[in-house]
């Protein structure tokens, strides 16, 4: 068959266990002091632009002979407002009491939503044990605006998989720490019990799921391993690339693909969240194991706070706290790690794009 590669921004499937976020609204943004969202001057826009309303308004509130009354009212008031050369600043904390905000950029390895849930805690945490930090968890909609995020140095603070830990040093960000054992970074397939699936040349001509081209366990490591397997990826299935792990996981139970590709710790969590739906589904295939995903702090972060979130992050498998954090995030611990640590990844990537695709579209 000739492949057609269909990439969605969020799949809509996921939206039947847990409505996905609106598309029009930012990203979530948690955390640290001072998360509530700013007034501006945008928000009276409305008022200013319909003045003639609020005049007809008041003709209709006041008598005729009370209009001197309203006018002088609003004369004063206008009176009141700051010269042009001044503009209003609005804040969040009070004067003199302000911190940089260093902003903890997670890739979407879950919806928004889900993500926001599930680091927080740790947010919480190394703000507890590095208040200079003043951290605010903020979520991406998918990967390709987490990617257009960290390429634009639009984050002090990163959790990027590991190819997506090789771009963002080009932005300028080093690596404090990977996230998670090495030996839990690898790709699996998930089919559907029901499905006849029993070698990889069953899936010939028919849907595999993948999050995203650019989710290195989730979509580039599978493609590698059914690439090895005698499978031409790029004209013997069609490659649905969806969103999300989690939609990867239910466009095949909802027979949207004949399988999808996931990672562990995605899998682990849908089976806890959806247990009615993971006891239709069972892992086909897994491939070898990577090098996990790294922490990040960009070249401008003070030393201190470098320092003290690795420390922290560290630190977290030795208290019950740390540990219920950990659990919530299906890790195990983080490690130390540095730029060089991911060298690995690169020889990967470059037999990848050699033998299978390009990871991204030129």
């Amino acid at each position: 068959m000739t492949n057609q590669n269909t990439i969605l921004g969020v799949d809509d499937t996921a939206a039947l266990l847990k409505p996905e976020p609106n598309p029009s609204q930012p990203p979530l943004v948690r955390g640290g002091a001072g998360s509530a969202l700013p007034l501006t001057r945008g928000s009276w826009r409305g008022f200013e632009s319909n003045g003639l309303s609020v005049l007809k308004l008041l003709s209709r509130v006041f008598r005729p002979t009370s209009y001197f009354y309203v006018f002088a009212a609003l004369a004063l008031a206008a009176c009141d407002q700051q010269p042009a050369d001044k503009p209003l600043q609005y804040s969040n904390a009070p004067v003199g009491t302000q911190t940089p905000v260093n902003r903890l950029v997670p890739h979407p390895l879950y919806n928004p939503q889900k993500l926001s849930e599930t680091f927080q805690p740790l947010v919480d945490y190394l703000n507890r044990q590095v208040p200079s930090a003043n951290i605010q968890l903020e979520t991406s909609r998918d990967y390709q605006a987490f990617e257009k995020k960290f390429r634009a140095r639009e984050g002090e603070l990163l959790m990027p998989n590991p190819w997506q830990t090789l771009e963002a040093q080009k932005a300028g960000y080093h690596v404090i720490s990977m996230w998670g054992d090495a030996a839990d970074f690898k790709g699996i397939f998930i089919v559907r019990k029901d499905s006849g699936i029993k070698v990889p040349a069953n899936l010939k001509g028919k849907v595999v799921s993948y999050p995203s081209p650019t989710a290195l366990a989730a979509a580039i490591m599978p493609q590698y391993f059914l690439h090895q397997n005698g499978i031409d990826i790029n004209k013997d299935i069609q490659n649905n690339y969806v969103g999300s792990q989690e939609s990867s996981i239910m466009n095949v139970y909802m027979g949207q693909s004949i399988a999808g590709a996931t990672w562990p710790p995605p899998w682990r969590l849908f089976q806890k969240d959806h247990p009615a739906e993971a006891a239709q589904l069972k892992v086909m295939w897994e491939t070898p194991s990577l090098i996990n995903n790294s922490v990040m702090a960009r070249d401008d972060v003070p030393q201190a706070i470098r320092d003290g979130v690795r420390q922290a992050l560290l630190d977290l498998p030795n208290t019950p706290e740390g540990k219920q954090i950990l659990a919530g995030m299906e890790t195990a611990r983080f490690h130390a790690a540095d730029d060089a640590s991911y060298d690995v990844v690169r020889d990967y990537i470059n037999r990848f794009e050699k033998e299978v695709r390009p990871i991204e579209r030129k």
